[in-house]
């Protein structure tokens, strides 16, 4: 069982998280759901898509202009609340690092904290905790906020970011958030080059294997688009390539900006595996 906040899924159950930019310098839509009612409007049309959480940040990942947490609980807080009122079915998480944005989040009905920076900050866990949220551990080779990496080395990168996520996981569970609210991440392109996202793909099974629910966050990544020569706008193909290779592994949550056709290559390979039915199998029987 996986539970987010007052959610709860199945065991043979993959999510689909859509990602809600409350930014306006994102790498991949340039601000596009900067404005509320654009934003909105996205979450709509992901839910109709088959987004099964929406995911609200605002914050761009790397380099840019200081965004202080006033600045951040502006442009998400109240949106959460909106989305919360408009769609109660819907699991809402909310892609921050920051202890003071995440627990007025939870007050205005987030689900889920994606700690896309490894635990930066310790109090972060309490505030999960406290609310009953659940929480995104995610393995970035120590490096703080918003910063790239630069010539990072690992002996196994599969290795640090097993030992990152799950001691990031104990500690959560040490602080209270129930054991089944618990996620890992081994956060692509954080902390990494090109290399170790692929190593990191091509082993995500040993993530699988620790028995806590994996998280991947692949969608439109500088390791799809150095591997392949692709801009962000072009690498859908080489994005559902890397999904469908960790879905095959069992990865349980799946970040993306295109949600209908990762839904189809998630849904299409589960069912490859035999972990989902067809939706219908009439074919040679009727």
């Amino acid at each position: 069982m996986l539970k987010l906040g007052r959610h709860v899924y199945a065991d043979d159950q993959p999510l689909v998280m859509a990602i809600v930019n409350r930014t306006p310098d994102s790498f991949y839509d340039k601000g596009a759901t900067y404005a509320e009612d654009a934003a909105l409007e996205r979450v709509a049309q992901v839910v109709e898509g088959g987004a099964d959480i929406v995911d609200i940040g605002g914050v761009k990942a790397g380099y840019g202009p200081e965004v202080d947490a006033a600045e951040e609980i502006r442009r998400v807080a109240s949106f959460v609340g909106r989305v919360r009122s408009a769609y109660p079915s819907l699991a809402i998480s909310v892609d921050t690092w920051r202890s003071e944005v995440a627990r007025v989040v939870c007050q205005e009905g987030a689900d889920l904290l994606n700690d896309a920076w490894g635990g930066h900050d310790p109090a972060l866990v309490e505030v999960a905790a406290a609310a009953d949220a659940a929480l995104v551990c995610t393995h970035t080779g120590g490096l703080p906020p918003r910063t790239d990496p630069h010539r990072q080395e690992y002996d196994d990168v599969v290795a640090a970011a097993i030992a990152d996520v799950t001691g990031y996981a104990e500690r959560a569970l040490a602080a209270g958030v129930a054991r089944e609210s618990i996620v890992i991440d081994p956060a692509h392109d954080f902390g990494k080059n090109t290399f170790h996202s692929l190593e990191v793909t091509c082993r995500l099974d040993e993530l699988v294997a620790t028995g806590w629910p994996v998280l991947v966050s692949l969608s439109n990544k500088d390791f799809v688009g150095e591997t392949l020569g692709r801009e962000a706008g072009e690498r859908l193909a080489g994005t559902l390539a890397a999904t469908a290779v960790c879905a095959l592994a069992g990865a349980r949550i799946y970040r993306v900006h295109q949600v209908r056709e990762t839904r189809d290559a998630v849904d299409m390979t589960w069912s490859i595996t035999g972990r989902r039915r067809p939706l219908q199998a009439i074919r040679g029987l009727a």
